[in-house]
């Protein structure tokens, strides 16, 4: 399936509760360094579980904006529909509860699963999410943000600290180093470039991104789609996120 199909798929069932629908917020999720929540969105009969991550619960970063961080979820999704991998839960940026922010479809998944438990299995789908992390210039891609989800589908969430302009790749997917880059995830790469330069994905992520953020996300993918493989990590860099899971 091209990415236009994937990304044209990906629309044809956004639940009209999560855009526009009452949020009850349910309980923070454990372990999260920002305010999570789990919420519910109902709009009439229809309802979904949501993650709600509202701008005013994000701690502060000494390297990205304040209040930023759930503008790049969103980003980041965008991305993803336009590309048409790898797949980021629809997500949204909406008034809630506790004001502005991310809202994104909740996916139920295998809680013993994640990267290192998968990789071996579901090499395609990493190879995707590896290349959207060196296009999103990801900072933390940790193995338990890739999900195995009940539709056995591989999910990958947790992308508020995409989209720097300044490098900060930190992931664990290093496997493919040298490898060339699939002529298919290529020619997404230079779709949606192309889309940049004044299409419905500048439109999309121009709310959402700083100037100097989309012009760094154009390098990084005509610098990918130019080499066509995947890179080692940058000299001096520290390539993996702390914890890695």
């Amino acid at each position: 399936m091209s990415g236009d199909e994937r990304a044209l798929e990906a629309l044809s069932d956004v639940p009209r509760a999560l855009l526009e629908g009452d949020l009850e917020i349910l309980g923070l999720m454990p372990g999260a360094s920002n305010y999570t929540f789990l919420a519910r969105a109902r709009a009439g009969d229809e309802e979904a579980l949501a993650i709600y991550k509202p701008r005013r619960g994000e701690i502060p970063l000494w390297d990205f904006t304040s209040g930023t961080l759930c503008a790049r979820e969103v980003a980041a999704y965008e991305l993803s529909r336009c590309l048409g991998w790898p797949n980021v839960p629809l997500t949204v940026l909406r008034e809630g509860p506790e004001g502005e922010g991310s809202v994104q479809l909740f996916v139920r998944f295998d809680p013993e699963q994640h990267y290192f438990t998968l990789e071996l299995e579901h090499r395609e789908d990493f190879r995707r999410v590896a290349v959207f992390d060196l296009v999103t210039n990801n900072a933390d891609r940790k193995s338990g943000h890739c999900l195995l989800g009940e539709d056995g589908m591989i999910w990958v969430i947790d992308h508020g600290v995409c989209f720097a302009a300044e490098p900060k790749v930190r992931t664990v997917i290093w496997e493919y180093i040298g490898e060339p880059i699939s002529e298919q995830l290529l020619r997404d790469l230079r779709r949606a470039r192309g889309e940049l330069d004044g299409g419905r994905l500048r439109d999309r992520l121009s709310p959402l991104l700083a100037g100097e953020e989309l012009e760094a996300l154009a390098r990084r993918i005509d610098a990918l789609a130019a080499s066509g493989v995947f890179p080692e990590p940058d000299p001096g860099a520290r390539p993996y996120p702390w914890p890695p899971i």
